[in-house]
């Protein structure tokens, strides 16, 4: 009788003790991320920081209130409670690998995160947003990570920036947990631009979910000048002093002296063509 041929298996992979491993699921997922993996970084325009606040605003109304003026500036230890986490965003990849691994919705009462660009800090008296402000868009709490996200692509994909005046800048973005609502704020670096106010409202209000865009209550501007608890550093209240003379200066522009009128001059109406 003929010998049984030997079968030779040294270099065949082994049967899976699991036969649900190769599912078409985790098949699909496996793709994926070999797909992610190989895939070229799609950098952004800016480099982006995220900090986290743990709920020092109201401490912080307290303790300007109990300073008298010529005390130390309050956001000096403000700033040093504000924490700069080990993450940097430089591409779009950066982003999502964040965005997928922030729990926006554990986020406790009172706390804040910020997308920053960087180079920026979300402090108002930061000397490059002293003279900004932000927009505030109140969102209820089931909807504030959704609308966050999409705040968040808004400016790193220079979406907000492209909507401000051209000698105005995106400082950056934030969410701020309360009560009922998730406060989104973008803030921009001269809170006297109109245009740039209205380029922000326009640019998110059409991004929130249509239920809220019909509620004027819901979103607002302020300068961070007018806040409760800003003080000016001394060092800086040049900079502002100077910024305020150039905004009453461009709300209220005087005419040139060789070119104003003489009291005898006739009035002269202009009226659009019919």
């Amino acid at each position: 009788m003929a010998a049984r041929p030997q079968l030779f298996t040294r270099n065949l992979s082994g049967v899976s003790p699991n036969p649900e491993t190769n599912s078409p699921a985790e098949q699909r997922d496996d793709a994926k991320r070999n797909f992610m993996k190989a895939m070229r970084p799609l950098p952004t325009q800016h480099y982006w920081n995220v900090y986290f606040d743990r709920g020092q605003e109201t401490n912080r109304v307290k303790q300007s209130r109990s300073q008298s003026s010529d005390s130390k500036p309050a956001n000096g230890e403000y700033t040093a409670q504000i924490e700069k986490l080990d993450i940097q965003i430089e591409s779009v990849q950066d982003f999502w690998r964040y965005s997928n691994n922030t729990p926006v919705a554990q986020i406790k009462m009172r706390e804040s995160i910020y997308l920053f660009k960087s180079g920026f800090r979300p402090v108002w008296e930061d000397r490059r947003n002293i003279t900004g402000g932000s927009y505030t868009f109140r969102v209820p709490r089931a909807q504030g990570p959704d609308v966050w996200r999409s705040v968040q692509l808004l400016a790193i994909g220079e979406k907000l920036q492209e909507v401000l005046a051209d000698d105005d800048q995106i400082c950056g973005v934030g969410l701020s947990v309360r009560f009922k609502w998730h406060l989104i704020t973008v803030w921009n670096r001269d809170g006297s631009n109109q245009r740039s106010i209205d380029g922000i409202f326009n640019c998110v209000f059409n991004e929130l979910p249509e239920e809220l865009q019909a509620r004027s209550d819901n979103y607002f501007y302020k300068k961070h000048a007018d806040h409760e608890g800003f003080k000016c550093p001394p060092e800086l209240q040049g900079v502002v002093d100077a910024h305020r003379r150039k905004s009453m200066a461009a709300s209220n522009p005087t005419p040139s002296p060789d070119v104003a009128p003489s009291a005898d001059a006739p009035t002269v109406s202009i009226q659009s063509p019919q």
